[in-house]
């Protein structure tokens, strides 16, 4: 029987899940268990393929443009700088779209709030984005970059936007999906795109000037300049930082909303 949970305040869905934030823990902690139980490298695939990708592109592009690479110099630190937090946004979307359907006999079950089984999934990929941090301190060292005092405060705010903009696409994807199966693979096609249109393999800076306010519009853009000018300073703009922080908020706001909207259509489907 679904209880009246969907009928809370917005506060009181906070609370609720504040409540229970124990049974979060241990569940992010079982996803991780979970992800590399069977595996023989575990912890190493977190960090294996963003650094493969990077050294493919890193070759690649050295080869083809040689000193003229498409972003800051080395290129293999800009490349992973950008590619350890797009490896987080493209997991969490990837899998907070399928979340209630993928733990549909424990969302029907339990009482927890149902929020809960999408935000472990960006909480989880984002400890492995933590956990991957550590390989991008050593090519600082290996190439003698200097990182800036600026990292203390644009490197937690940057993990901050990144986790509540995942955290509003997440609620807003999980139910839809649920009752648009077809939007998962969209989903998924999106993605692919989105990699190549956000400044992951190259600066906007490098871009024509007319272009360079399309990339500036998206707040992905924007928060991925961010997790970098703790490296590459120039990178830093407060004003993209704030539009940044306004459009993670109201994407929150949304997604939590169409969550609530719709989670007793959903709970019906599952």
């Amino acid at each position: 029987m679904v209880d009246s949970s969907y009928t809370r305040s917005p506060w009181a869905r906070v609370r609720a899940i504040w409540r229970v934030r124990k049974i979060f823990f241990l569940l992010v902690r079982r996803d991780l268990k979970v992800r590399y139980a069977n595996s023989v490298l575990g912890y190493v695939w977190t960090i294996l393929d963003p650094l493969l990708m990077s050294l493919v592109y890193w070759a690649v592009f050295s080869m083809l443009f040689g000193r003229d690479v498409p972003g800051d110099e080395p290129y293999i630190v800009f490349l992973l700088a950008g590619m350890l937090p797009w490896q987080w946004f493209n997991s969490s979307v990837s899998q907070t779209s399928k979340a209630l359907r993928s733990s549909a006999r424990l969302v029907r079950s339990t009482n927890l709030p149902r929020e809960i089984w999408v935000l472990r999934a960006v909480a989880s990929n984002a400890v492995e984005y933590l956990f991957a941090l550590p390989v991008l301190a050593g090519f600082l060292v290996a190439f003698q970059v200097p990182i800036h005092w600026n990292m203390l405060v644009t490197l937690p705010l940057a993990f901050v936007l990144m986790a509540v903009l995942l955290s509003g696409l997440g609620l807003a994807l999980s139910v839809l999906t649920v009752l648009v199966p077809d939007l998962y693979r969209v989903v998924q096609i999106f993605l692919r795109l989105f990699f190549y249109a956000s400044p992951i393999l190259y600066s906007t800076e490098r871009l024509p000037k007319d272009l360079q306010w399309v990339y500036v519009a998206n707040p992905v853009a924007d928060i991925l300049q961010l997790f970098r000018s703790g490296i590459f300073p120039h990178y830093l703009n407060w004003l993209h930082v704030g539009y940044a922080a306004a459009v993670s908020t109201v994407v929150l706001a949304l997604g939590w909303w169409v969550f609530a909207r719709l989670e007793r259509t959903v709970l019906k489907e599952l």
